[in-house]
């Protein structure tokens, strides 16, 4: 099964701004989402801009482009016939692969799936159990044999008091190789996020503050110590959230609070809250100031790690101070600073893991042997309406491992800024680890 990948969207460094800042890294004002995700792939090719004129193509799956290195980013399929993007992916397997895919052009059913059999990717709608929804919806992989297709919307921890998130309790769908059907029993509220160590052993967020479980047999509902932004699954009855305290050490000042980070364990029995270490600014403080974690991951082999920012409001004082990046790892005992990876490794957090190292947001990847690595990818082909010096941005939302295989599945868009027809194309790509 392959870990959920959550990702929203932030160029690399040195690259124009194109998309919404990155969940999960540094954002000036913004101490805590109420689901911080974990990042983006984006790499940027340029070229001086040009006037012909764009040619229209059919919906397509690429040819892989010859002469690829060891980490890249080859198209799987191209969907040239309209605007939007391709916000999810999920695999049972090679010849059964689920996207969530977007069109912008019309109002009408502008949310659909795309399914790959082996074969060919096919447009199909979505399931009936779903419902309705204005937003796209997640697709969950659940144990080794079972995929759920989640509603999402406001999340609801930014609902007005006493109303319900749209579509709790019901809605959900699941695939099981072979046809969609209800599951027998969603989530009795709202989720932000779910991550599903088996079939038995499922873990949501709802709210920032609350915790569900699945059993197997129903959803135990938790009440979490501190609002939480993130959880992970480190192993059996270990598991752990992170988000924002403020009460406690350091978050005393002589007007008003001053944010903390949060950590939270479950040990089977009950959620505990976790000590950290105070997180401040040198005096004077700027304004608003405030740290928190924004997202934990567990390594394969049992590590937890934890990302986050000290932040305050911009704009407001002269000399502003440079923000903090938290990141830590629990050493068995405590939380500890993590030793720095190389170069542009360096602030990157983790999006997923294989055998060889970490793949991090900004297309970079970090090899056992701290080796630094940029994942390249191909530029559109010219058929599809992108010139040859066009500027291309490739930006995914979401990675996932072919289950049985050492290759991974990305989902996104290619943004293609050019003179007088920009246009971004919906992509699903394909990264053969390999080697």
């Amino acid at each position: 099964m392959g870990r959920r990948i959550r990702m929203s969207g932030t160029p690399m460094a040195g690259t124009p701004m194109a998309g919404t800042p990155l969940a999960g890294t540094p954002m000036a004002g913004t101490p805590l989402a109420a689901a911080v995700l974990a990042g983006l792939l984006t790499v940027t090719a340029c070229g001086p801009g040009a006037d012909d004129a764009r040619t229209p193509a059919k919906t397509q799956s690429a040819p892989k482009s010859p002469g690829k290195t060891a980490l890249t980013w080859d198209f799987e399929h191209i969907v040239t016939d309209f605007s939007g993007e391709i916000s999810d992916v999920a695999a049972l397997a090679e010849d059964d692969i689920w996207a969530v895919a977007t069109d912008r052009r019309t109002l009408d059913d502008p949310v659909h799936l795309l399914h790959y059999d082996g074969e060919q990717w096919k447009r199909e709608p979505l399931p009936e159990a779903l419902g309705e929804s204005s937003h796209p919806p997640k697709l969950e992989e659940i144990g080794d044999a079972r995929i759920w297709l989640r509603p999402q919307g406001p999340p609801p921890s930014h609902l007005p008091p006493g109303e319900e998130p749209p579509h709790a309790g019901e809605g959900w769908a699941a695939w099981d190789g072979t046809a969609w059907t209800g599951v027998a029993d969603p989530p009795p509220a709202g989720v932000d996020s779910l991550e599903a160590a088996a079939e038995d052993d499922i873990w949501a967020l709802s709210g920032e503050e609350s915790a569900l479980h699945w059993d197997g047999a129903r959803w135990n509902t938790y009440r979490l110590p501190y609002a939480a932004a993130d959880l992970t699954i480190a192993g059996p009855d270990d598991v752990w959230a992170v988000g924002r305290r403020s009460t406690g050490p350091g978050t005393e000042l002589e007007y008003g609070t001053y944010g903390q980070p949060a950590a939270m364990h479950w040990d089977g029995t009950s959620w505990k809250a976790v000590e950290t270490p105070v997180v401040r600014f040198e005096e004077p403080l700027p304004p608003e100031a405030s740290a928190s974690l924004g997202q934990v991951f567990a390594m394969d082999d049992g590590e937890v790690r934890a990302y986050g920012t000290n932040t305050y409001n911009h704009g407001e004082v002269e000399n502003e101070p440079p923000e903090g990046y938290i990141r830590w790892r629990w050493d068995g005992t405590k939380w500890a600073d993590q030793p720095p990876a190389p170069g542009q490794c360096e602030l990157r957090t983790p999006v997923a893991q294989d055998d060889k190292g970490l793949f991090l947001d900004g297309n970079r990847y970090l090899t056992e042997a701290g080796d630094c690595v940029k994942i390249k990818r191909h530029r559109l082909p010219v058929d599809t309406g992108a010139r040859e010096n066009s500027n291309q941005s490739l930006w995914l939302e979401e990675i996932h491992r072919v289950p049985g295989t050492d290759e991974w599945l990305g989902a996104g868009h290619v943004q293609v800024n050019q003179s007088g027809d920009p246009f971004g194309a919906p992509v699903v790509v394909r990264l053969k680890r390999g080697g």
